[in-house]
């Protein structure tokens, strides 16, 4: 059998493959559209973002068996059109659950002690200590909305820092914990002070952090956003932002992600992104949450581990 790598990852991936017996054709470096035209000739396809494979494009798939994609959402690939052909999709969430807890960790405490801020006026020589008072996480109400790999990794970082954790899941029950108090969203919007958006990106959960949402918790709060940038309407965050609604916002993933702001001048960037890269109470990276050194490996390695057990 027949394995494309579309993208480039941990060699580990290939080594898993070629080691169950399964030929690999390292084709990263092809454009779009010719490995479109090689789809026909393959029983696996490896992925991470590089194209969305929609109905047209899984129609060619004549010999696919697996589809495997190296990362924790399955959104660019029509997955209910696939399996009905046929062909399994799988993906890894369990690969980078740690390096994104970890990561919303991290931005969470950067925000609160205003690290970013600080960093910077030190470096040019400016000591502002009175000014730079931080924000204890001790005494806090967490709320964490998608309990599955990324809820419950980043509920388990939080376990040491005195604070009490509540989750809310619409499709899953019972999960409550030692570190985890299962609650009813109402709860959240009644005692959150932190709020971190664990969802996979759907039609139902499209803009699904907005005004109104916003509007209904009683205390003003922290976001943390390191699960998809279109589950937050960005120009409803920035008006919760101006009026202090919300205090401040961790931002791992963006809803102009699809753009290149490299490219663009000052002029043509959104306003609500220009607001957040001015802003002091905004901490943003490139959506590299769950990318570190360590889930690279694993995400490639239990990637292969799942294609060779569908196609054997």
């Amino acid at each position: 059998m027949r394995i494309l790598l579309a993208d480039s990852n941990h060699p580990v991936l290939v080594e898993t493959l070629k080691a169950a017996g399964f030929e690999c054709d390292l084709f990263w470096d092809k454009k779009t559209d010719e490995l479109i035209r090689l789809l026909p000739l393959y029983d696996g396809l490896v992925i991470r973002s590089r194209f969305r494979l929609d109905k047209t494009l899984l129609d060619t798939c004549t010999n696919m068996k697996v589809i495997g994609r190296v990362g924790a959402g399955m959104e660019n690939i029509e997955v209910a059109y696939a399996e009905s052909k046929g062909i399994r999709c799988v993906c890894v969430p369990e690969g980078n659950r740690d390096a994104v807890g970890e990561h919303a960790m991290g931005m969470l405490l950067m925000l609160l002690n205003h690290l970013k801020k600080a960093d910077a006026e030190v470096r040019h020589g400016i000591w502002l200590r009175a000014e730079n008072r931080g924000t204890e996480l001790a005494g806090k109400t967490v709320g964490i909305i998608g309990y599955g790999n990324m809820g419950s990794a980043f509920a388990k970082k939080l376990s040491g820092f005195d604070c009490k954790v509540l989750a809310y899941d619409k499709y899953k029950k019972g999960f409550s914990t030692r570190e985890v108090k299962e609650c009813r969203m109402e709860v959240l919007f009644e005692e959150a002070d932190i709020l971190s958006i664990h969802l996979p990106l759907t039609e139902e959960t499209t803009y699904f952090v907005n005004a109104e949402f916003l509007r209904q918790f009683k205390k003003p709060i922290y976001i943390i956003n390191t699960a998809r940038g279109k589950c937050v309407n960005t120009a409803d965050l920035v008006n919760a932002l101006e009026s202090k609604k919300v205090l401040g916002a961790c931002l791992d993933v963006l809803e102009y992600e699809s753009t290149s702001f490299e490219a663009l001048s000052e002029k043509e960037m959104p306003l609500p992104m220009r607001y957040l890269i001015d802003s002091e109470r905004v901490v943003v990276s490139p959506h590299i949450a769950g990318w570190t050194h360590e889930s690279n490996f694993k995400m490639s390695k239990l990637i292969a581990e799942k294609m060779v057990r569908v196609l054997t």
